[in-house]
């Protein structure tokens, strides 16, 4: 199986186009091997594309499965009884809910990658942290979901952890102000779901006229851009909006989801998405499901080496984008940089920020 304690090891955007796509064949090629052995759902659809497990020249070419299945099938690679967690993703009301199985190793690695990842843009220390939503969502088994496992899951790098929400979506600014007076010339890590940072956050501070010195502050936002881009938000002028209402600087958006959680994709300095060597993105035509050159829009692909528990090491998403370049953007990092440009046609939505936003709007 693969060493995950050796791959930690290595930075997570340290190795370039080759070496990159090398090392993600032979991880891809062991899970694949683990899910077609253990998944008799998986052995099915890789038996129906007539492919060889035992005989895979490049990840590129593993077939891969829609995000949907999820939502269809209870998909497993491992005994049921190893199972620890079980993640949903994010729907509306009627709509079906992907379910995605862990056991300990597959739930502790994500962690682990997600730290590595995340610590590569605000250090190794953990920071005081300001949640921009309700506890409320840790408590309602309905609730927890993709919203409530970005929330733990950025939570392992707080120290000391506030909710800024209450139930009512209220902001709760006394409280705010007494914990920034207490952290006082310390960074601070700020969390949030995109439209609800601008819903509840940035709009309740502007109607109030009320502002907060977060110059140290580093704030990673994730989701809900489908209901800004209908208010003519754009990425910069959402950054903008932030740094004139409360001095903050650094601000990331990051693309990830349940099905593969640990593997975030997070945006640099200079506005792009970056695939770590834990995952990467392929953009595929709709027309034929063959490979896009980079800079032509297509349907995001993405592949992980950490789903051990389940299939979801190779998955077609409901989303399209465009892959800019590879190894070679202005921050340094290597591997492939993207954007996110919007959901396919006809797809369901199922973003938690999305969500939730057709519920409060």
């Amino acid at each position: 199986m693969v060493n995950y304690e050796e791959m930690l090891n290595i930075p997570p955007y340290s190795l370039d186009r080759n070496k990159k796509h090398e090392f993600l064949t032979e991880q891809l090629s062991i899970l694949t091997r683990h899910h077609y052995d253990n998944c008799p759902e998986y052995r099915k659809i890789i038996d129906a594309f007539s492919f060889d497990v035992n005989c895979i020249k490049s990840y590129y070419d593993i077939p891969f499965l829609p995000v949907r299945l999820f939502k269809e099938y209870d998909l497993l690679s491992v005994p049921r009884g190893n199972i620890i967690k079980t993640m949903m993703s994010s729907g509306t009301t009627g709509q079906k809910v992907s379910k995605i199985y862990l056991d300990k190793e597959t739930s502790l690695n994500q962690t682990k990658t997600l730290v590595k990842i995340v610590s590569s843009y605000i250090g190794a220390k953990r920071l005081p942290m300001i949640v921009i939503d309700t506890s409320a969502v840790l408590k309602d088994r309905n609730m927890f979901s993709a919203r409530g496992a970005g929330i733990l899951g950025f939570s392992v790098f707080a120290r000391d952890r506030i909710f800024v929400l209450d139930e009512n979506m209220d902001l709760n600014i006394d409280g705010m102000v007494q914990f920034l007076r207490k952290y006082e010339g310390e960074d601070i890590l700020l969390f949030g779901f995109t439209y609800m940072i601008w819903q509840h956050f940035y709009n309740k501070l502007k109607e109030l006229d009320f502002s907060l010195d977060l110059s140290r502050g580093i704030m990673m936002h994730g989701g809900g851009w489908k209901k800004l881009q209908e208010q003519a938000i754009s990425p910069a002028g959402f950054k903008e909006a932030l740094h004139q209402i409360c001095g903050i600087n650094r601000v990331y958006d990051y693309y990830g989801m349940v099905e593969q959680t640990g593997t975030v994709y997070i945006e640099c300095e200079c506005g792009h998405l970056h695939s770590s060597i834990f995952s990467d993105v392929i953009i595929r035509r709709s027309s034929d499901f063959g490979i896009a050159d980079f800079g032509e829009k297509g349907i995001v692909e993405v592949v992980s080496i950490l789903p051990v528990s389940y299939p979801g090491h190779v998955l077609l998403t409901e989303d399209e984008g465009i892959i800019i370049g590879e190894d070679n953007c202005a921050c340094g990092r290597k591997g492939k940089y993207f954007k996110i440009t919007g959901r396919i046609k006809n797809a369901e939505i199922r973003g938690c920020s999305d969500t939730y936003a057709d519920r409060f709007k």
